[in-house]
């Protein structure tokens, strides 16, 4: 596909990277020559230097011809009236990112007014996002399916557990029945499991599980779950915002520590349940004073990943709290891994996982649309979750009669409100929906999975 991408900042560096890995032809187009020039050097794309908002320069990029324009710069009028353009100019399929939180309130309205495909707003998905961890805090990860009725769980097998030394088999047949172990993560190496796979204490692996069964098995593994009551964000962005709005209605006790007083003022009205702190959060005499040694869980969200990072560490050391981090730029992936900072949450990623979602989809208009998309294991593995609308090979077999591609699992079909743990004698069938874990990357269709 052809796709422009208005905005060269860290979102549309990542979308045109990973886009163009994808095998699309991308253009990208900025005003700022040094941010256009690092992406050229960089990434085999193509560059107009301009405003985006220019029907000149977005035929230059070549808005007539291409299938989709990708609005991703910093102001969110500037995005809706790139859109605006492009589908006036070349009638092509249009996203943009919206952040505003007056603006996404009435993003159905403008969705339809200006005809965008999809709106994205990666601090409100970021924010559910770690809403999801605090709610489960045991959890080092957590993907939703099927409109919330599954998740897909990162946990840690602990030393001692019950489960070290144990099959794929004997786990699903003996522990917990209604689990499947989908991706194993040991040593910084990626394992898609099958039933003789011996699991070990120290493995990192993804299960889906039913909401209400989480702590069922949390329990029967031997990992602790101590529920979060109190809740420290550093930071008063946008993001904050949406966080401490969602756990406002979870009834959790939150407070925010922001430097700007205006912001501070803003964010009392705003949130009226929340304490609003103002003060330097890199004071550490201040954080101690703000019972960062006593909070349930402590989520670093500045905009500097520096200070992030650090504070994080800081919060490792004094509390025994949850800790999440925000991570926009990381050079060094392989030192912040290592570090004590809890799970990682970058905003950037979730915007380019929905869009890359949304033109596999568009890809494959016809069949078996995708859902849902995750990246996990440093982009070694995809999570996928597929919506089944007309028959095809894949449908009506067996499981164990389908030639499935290496290194793929089913991991779980949804039929009729149901979750079915698939095992070799079980069909796909028209009308279900399918979540499929592999390391083979690209899938548009279901019928992808066959070798």
């Amino acid at each position: 596909m052809k796709i422009i991408i208005v905005g060269c900042g860290k979102v549309g560096y990542a979308l045109a990277e990973q886009l163009n890995e994808e095998g699309h032809d991308i253009t990208v187009i900025d005003t700022n020559s040094d941010k256009l020039e690092h992406a050229l050097s960089v990434l085999d794309v193509q560059g107009v230097e301009g405003n985006g908002t220019s029907f000149h320069i977005q035929q230059e990029a070549g808005i007539k011809e291409s299938d989709l324009l990708i609005a991703v710069t910093g102001l969110d009028e500037i995005n809706l009236l790139c859109c605006l353009i492009a589908k006036k100019a070349g009638n092509c399929n249009t996203i943009a990112r919206v952040r505003n939180p007056e603006y996404f309130s009435e993003i159905k309205y403008l969705r339809d007014e200006l005809g965008l495909a999809l709106a994205i707003n990666p601090e409100l998905a970021c924010a559910q996002g770690i809403a999801r961890l605090i709610e489960v805090p045991s959890a080092l990860d957590i993907m939703s399916f099927a409109k919330g009725r599954a998740n897909m769980i990162k946990l840690s097998i602990p030393d001692n557990s019950a489960i070290h030394n144990m099959t794929v088999y004997e786990f699903a047949t003996k522990v917990h029945t209604n689990t499947l172990i989908c991706a194993i993560e040991r040593d910084h190496e990626v394992i898609i499991p099958d039933g003789n796979t011996i699991l070990q204490q120290g493995d990192n692996m993804y299960v889906i599980i039913p909401p209400a069964e989480i702590h069922s098995l949390l329990s029967k593994i031997g990992i602790k779950a101590k529920p979060i009551k109190t809740v420290m964000i550093i930071g008063g962005s946008t993001t904050a915002y949406y966080l401490a709005r969602h756990l406002e209605g979870s009834r959790l006790r939150v407070k925010i520590v922001e430097q700007n007083p205006e912001q501070c003022e803003h964010l009392s009205e705003l949130l009226p349940r929340t304490l609003i702190i103002n003060g330097d959060a890199t004071d550490r005499q201040l954080l101690l004073e703000e019972g960062i040694d006593e909070t349930d869980a402590f989520v670093s969200l500045t905009n500097m990943d520096e200070e992030n990072l650090v504070l994080s560490l800081f919060a490792n050391k004094v509390s025994n709290a949850k800790i999440i981090t925000k991570v926009d730029k990381v050079s060094f992936e392989e030192v912040v891994e290592e570090l004590p900072i809890g799970t990682i949450a970058c905003p950037k990623n979730i915007t380019a996982k929905s869009i890359i979602q949304y033109v596999r989809a568009l890809q494959n208009s016809f069949g078996s649309n995708i859902e849902t998309l995750y990246r996990m294991l440093d982009d070694k593995v995809e999570a996928l979750e597929f919506v089944i609308k007309q028959e095809s090979k894949v449908t009506g077999k067996p499981l164990m009669e389908l030639n499935l591609k290496k290194n793929l699992l089913i991991c779980a079909i949804f039929r009729n409100g149901k979750i079915i743990t698939p095992s070799g004698k079980d069909t796909i069938i028209n009308g279900d929906t399918v979540i499929v874990v592999t390391t083979n990357k690209g899938l548009t269709d279901i019928k992808d999975i066959l070798d």
